[in-house]
């Protein structure tokens, strides 16, 4: 005395498969799988927005762990940008605004890294 109400529906175009067998009834469970798609599909659409965004900004974002520069203080007075390799031996001059090296280099990094 069973009845067999299982839906399972395929996103063609991106392959996602969703099944659903909660509900007694063929069309609930249908209804139910359909939400779950489209919350699925809406995940997918988002995640690729995001990682479209990300590609465009650049590096990613700025979170623990990634860091542009190395300020040495003691026992020797350095300031290194890690990505570009640009060193300046007085770190006051830096501390105090005198980037333009530092802002030189990006670019040029940023264009090759680019071309």
């Amino acid at each position: 005395n069973t009845t067999d109400s299982a839906v399972r529906l395929t996103h063609i175009p991106t392959g996602i498969v969703v099944t659903c067998q909660n509900e007694k009834s063929q069309l609930q469970n249908k209804v139910s799988a359909m939400r779950v798609l489209q919350a699925k599909l809406l995940e997918r659409k988002r995640s690729e927005e995001r990682a479209e965004l990300d590609a465009l900004k650049g590096d990613g974002g700025s979170s623990w762990g990634n860091q542009m520069r190395s300020y040495v203080l003691h026992p020797y007075q350095m300031v290194k940008d890690l990505r570009t390799e640009h060193e300046v031996g007085n770190p006051a001059a830096v501390l105090d605004g005198d980037i333009d090296g530092f802002l030189e280099a990006g670019i040029r990094w940023r264009n090759r890294r680019d071309d």
